[in-house]
């Protein structure tokens, strides 16, 4: 009873994961377990945050390091297409085909998730399309869709066959604020009872979605925790002032006219309570060398990396 439970909670495990390509290293012994609901995996271009994606989606294969998702390897042939048959993956330039229809698109991934049955695979091509609000525009030819709703495209294409694990790279980006709040919605519904990765620079997103974070820097884990518990790494480091306050990590004009600042705060400082986005940024900045352009750079492929 007790390893079931253990097992209903870890759902994805990385064991001192490795990726390089070439002499560049893009993931660094990344350890992390990751339980059901939505957990956001943010870090600055280049952390590595794509190459941790594609690795789960068995996209890519770690130099060093184990790996168990549902349960199953995906480093041995099997366990990878067992694994394939249930995640569901969105990367953040899908290329969708711009002469299918939406409908006929859907039904072509239905083949791929190997729904053989005709009836069956029409069945769930009209869920999937239903449950991203694209029933009315199914018939569409994709070039013909704004871009909102060929995001929506990529989400059902994503969620055919009903996935166990689904991973999601930068999914709202691009988006309008409705349209990033529609997404939020159809996030969360999907984050119930299953696995959701989202990677994402939007920490707005995180703190309305997810019930962990993890924060990737240079291709290593720097966090993993709750929102609430990243926003805490600045308490007691952001005030309020009248003026711009030398020395600030950083610093900038509010809405009310006043300026809010993180860093060191002087004696006195009439201070307020940090946010998520307050935390990422003294977590990856907080020793001032503000240097994005080390050697983590996992968002790229490895033809782009060579």
């Amino acid at each position: 009873m007790e390893s079931e439970e253990r097992s209903a909670a870890q759902q994805v495990g990385l064991d001192r994961v490795g990726v390089r390509y070439g002499r560049r290293t893009a993931l660094r012994e990344v350890s992390l377990s990751l339980g059901r609901g939505v957990t956001g995996l943010l870090g600055p271009n280049g952390a590595g945050k794509t190459t941790l994606l594609r690795t789960l989606a068995t996209a890519s294969t770690p130099d060093t390091g184990t790996l168990s998702v549902l349960g199953l390897d995906p480093l041995t042939p099997t366990g990878r297409q067992a694994l394939r048959r249930r995640l569901g993956y969105l990367p953040q330039n899908p290329g969708l085909p711009s002469h299918f229809t939406a409908y006929d698109f859907i039904d072509y991934v239905g083949i791929l998730k190997e729904i053989s049955d005709r009836q069956a695979r029409r069945t769930e091509a009209r869920r999937v399309l239903a449950e991203v609000g694209l029933t009315a525009d199914r018939g569409r030819r994709i070039r013909k869709l704004s871009g909102g709703m060929r995001q929506r495209v990529g989400l059902a294409a994503a969620i055919v066959g009903d996935p166990e694990l689904l991973i999601l790279d930068e999914p709202t980006v691009g988006l309008d604020p409705e349209q990033r709040l529609r997404f939020r919605e159809l996030i969360a519904g999907l984050g119930e009872g299953r696995t959701v990765l989202l990677s994402t620079h939007q920490t707005e997103d995180v703190a309305a979605l997810c019930h962990k974070v993890v924060v990737l820097d240079h291709g290593t884990v720097r966090f993993q925790g709750t929102p609430a518990e990243l926003a805490l790494l600045a308490r007691g480091r952001v005030w309020s002032s009248g003026e711009r306050a030398p020395g600030a990590l950083a610093a900038w004009r509010t809405g009310v006219g006043t300026f809010r600042n993180i860093g060191v705060p002087p004696t006195g400082a009439s201070l307020v309570e940090p946010t998520i986005e307050d935390g990422y940024l003294l977590l990856l900045d907080g020793d001032g060398d503000g240097d994005r352009n080390g050697d983590g750079d996992g968002d790229r492929t490895p033809a782009d990396a060579a």
